[in-house]
């Protein structure tokens, strides 16, 4: 394949982007540091590092602390990031709902409001939003010292480059530039991109898979999505999207999916297949503390726990069909993290144990040695995965760039 030259083309802008995000995010990762330390990791000359610091101090996105001691010579000024000054506004665009979260530069949340939605139309969806978010602004606005970003997330198909809704479930869509609508709306920096891979950024941010460089999250709801992380970056490829893991076939004898295969992922353990297996159960007389009228997926997983053996067959099975599922993907990717969110996780033994029974007998051993396989601790219902896009545009330097480059 030809090589294209024009992806190796640098500046002296890119370049300087490069250097302060680097910088940046050494301070965040690292401190308290010294600038000898910055320089010494960074490799940049000691010249750069004090003007880099020197604007990121002026903006108030670092501070200076406690002096460190002196090795000889003057003492080191410690640096630590600031991240109080600025604020984002993160939303998550679900089925139901619309969760609009206040956040700090350091993953903080600050405030959480969550709305019905009821529009599901691209014109009053977006009217919709837009009021959402001005009232938000307005009954928070003494949190709100300098709104620098707000990041949107949804399911289905985001081109995150452009800021356009392809595709979501639950919006009647038409190539919907959501996120030069809301820049010109509110005149920051915008964002748009699929929640589960945002969730699978936020896990490499927040979450459990901060010191690993591979990792995989895999969420399950009303529809099962995932996110691959690679060299610590989120995988995209033409399409913005990648690993679309809910339509692995895992039953070749299962029932039709709404893509048109039969048995996949998604049609054996999203929460609503289990909930009617189990209404399938009960009324074929199997015993159990489950009704008819009380077996929703978070009652399933509470008694699962409890020794109901109705509920740990529902979770077992689904755990099983999730770990083929897993297996694959460990064969494919290599990941050192795999990590599950969504309502299934509250039973975590069950469910972890049954993947690891499949993912063994399926997967290379040499793969899966150092692999470690867990639930996520992030809170998915909130809007986390919104506000990772804004982490990852300050961690390349687009964002922290706008920031240093503005008047205020």
């Amino acid at each position: 394949m030809a090589l294209n030259y024009l992806n190796l083309v640098g500046n002296a802008e890119l370049v300087k982007q490069l250097n302060y995000a680097m910088i940046y995010r050494l301070i965040i990762q690292q401190s308290p540091i010294s600038r000898i330390q910055l320089a010494e990791t960074s490799q940049l000359a000691p010249a750069s590092i004090t003007k880099i610091t020197r604007q990121l101090l002026k903006k108030k996105l670092i501070k200076e602390v406690d002096t460190q001691q002196s090795t000889g010579g003057r003492p080191a000024v410690s640096i630590e990031a600031k991240f109080e000054n600025y604020q984002s506004i993160a939303i998550q665009l679900s089925r139901a709902h619309v969760t609009i979260e206040l956040y700090d530069l350091g993953g903080n949340s600050l405030v959480l409001k969550r709305y019905p939605l009821t529009d599901y139309t691209q014109r009053l969806a977006q009217n919709y939003l837009i009021n959402l978010i001005e009232l938000f602004c307005n009954e928070h606005s003494k949190k709100i010292k300098n709104l620098i970003a707000i990041s949107v997330v949804m399911p289905g198909v985001i081109d995150s480059v452009n800021g356009i809704v392809r595709y979501t479930p639950h919006i009647t869509v038409n190539n919907w530039p959501l996120a030069e609508i809301l820049q010109q709306k509110f005149n920051v920096s915008t964002f748009v991109g699929n929640d589960v891979q945002s969730l699978a950024l936020a896990e490499s941010y927040f979450g459990s898979t901060q010191n690993v460089q591979d990792s995989i999250l895999i969420r399950v709801h009303r529809g099962v999505g995932s996110g691959v992380i690679v060299n610590q970056q989120l995988l995209m490829n033409h399409n913005q999207s990648a690993s679309e893991v809910g339509h692995i076939q895992v039953n070749p004898l299962g029932q039709r999916c709404h893509c048109g295969n039969f048995g996949c992922l998604e049609n054996q353990v999203v929460n609503t297949e289990i909930e009617n297996r189990a209404k399938l159960l009960i009324e074929q007389g199997y015993p159990s503390k489950l009704t008819i009228d009380k077996c929703d997926i978070v009652t399933i997983c509470q008694l699962a726990n409890q020794g109901d053996e109705l509920a740990e067959k529902l979770i077992k099975n689904a755990g099983e069909n999730l770990g083929r599922a897993v297996a694959i993907m460990v064969n494919i990717f290599n990941p050192q993290c795999i990590v599950l969110a969504g309502e299934i996780t509250k039973s975590p033994e069950i469910l972890l144990n049954a993947i690891n029974s499949v993912l063994y007998s399926q997967s290379l051993q040499q793969l899966r040695e150092n692999l470690s396989l867990n639930c996520s601790t992030l809170n998915d219902c909130s809007a986390i995965g919104a506000f990772a896009l804004v982490q990852q545009a300050l961690f390349s330097g687009s964002l922290l760039m706008t920031i240093l480059e503005s008047e205020k």
